[in-house]
């Protein structure tokens, strides 16, 4: 018989590691995962049996696995889609000509799966590897109409989230833009999300981070208060967390 993503993952369940998993990814009535089932299999584990069969994933295989009850089988199919554009389908059963006819495809394939992609550990660990290194060279529209008007907190969170290739190649403006987007949106995943992304656009250009925290975003309703004013507590904190404490101290005292 020949074992499969799908079936290797289940497999791999290790019961004892449910109720830990479930309470980490809070999915318990009226939190953000709510419902969601877990196998008990942590990430390191995944990304192992992952490496083992994604190279003989097809497209089929991917979506019986991003479709899956069990939040790791999910993962697992997002990780092997990483893994299939990366490589561009070389030594796979999907090898396509050297254009961007696979990578399309995989692009295609995550947008319109983005219902499957509902905690932030599946944003987090596929988002940008797939839209960000897809859009490093095109229009990113896409990416502030997520940020935007998504359907879900997710979606949002991986309008955001995607920005972190354009931040590793030195381009920041994006990432400014969107955080603006989503300045005073309501829930804390996206706080932490926007949060991290400044921080990381922070390490590349601290000047530049100082200078989007204290201008004033323009706008139809222009407001005197600089942003870090604005922000919630939370993105501010994750924001400035690698600046010297003084200077953190001064922006946190301000903030009240």
């Amino acid at each position: 018989m020949i074992i499969e993503l799908y079936d290797a993952m289940l497999a791999a369940a290790d019961p004892a590691q449910v109720a830990g998993l479930s309470r980490f990814f809070k999915t318990g009535p009226g939190q953000y995962g709510e419902g969601d089932k877990f196998l008990g299999i942590k990430v390191p584990v995944t990304r192992v049996i992952v490496g083992e069969y994604w190279r003989k994933t097809d497209f089929d295989e991917l979506e019986r696995c991003i479709s899956s009850e069990y939040h790791e089988v999910r993962l697992a199919a997002l990780l092997a889609l990483v893994q299939i554009f990366s490589h561009e389908g070389r030594s796979s059963r999907l090898a396509a000509p050297k254009d961007d006819t696979l990578r399309r495809r995989c692009i295609d394939f995550y947008l319109s799966h983005t219902d499957y992609i509902n905690n932030w550990d599946l944003v987090d660990l596929s988002c940008y590897p797939l839209l960000g290194e897809w859009l490093l060279d095109k229009d990113r529209t896409l990416l502030y109409d997520l940020a935007r008007s998504g359907r879900t907190l997710w979606e949002r969170r991986i309008g955001i989230v995607s920005t972190m290739t354009f931040i590793r190649h030195g381009q920041l403006s994006d990432t400014f833009a969107i955080a603006d987007i989503l300045l005073h949106h309501p829930h804390d995943l996206i706080h932490k999300a926007v949060g991290w992304l400044l921080r990381e656009a922070g390490k590349k250009d601290g000047d530049a981070l100082r200078s989007y925290l204290q201008e004033t975003p323009g706008s139809a309703t222009d407001s005197p208060v600089p942003r870090y004013r604005q922000m919630p507590r939370t993105m501010l904190r994750y924001a400035i967390e690698k600046f010297p404490e003084d200077e953190r101290q001064q922006y946190l005292l301000a903030e009240q």
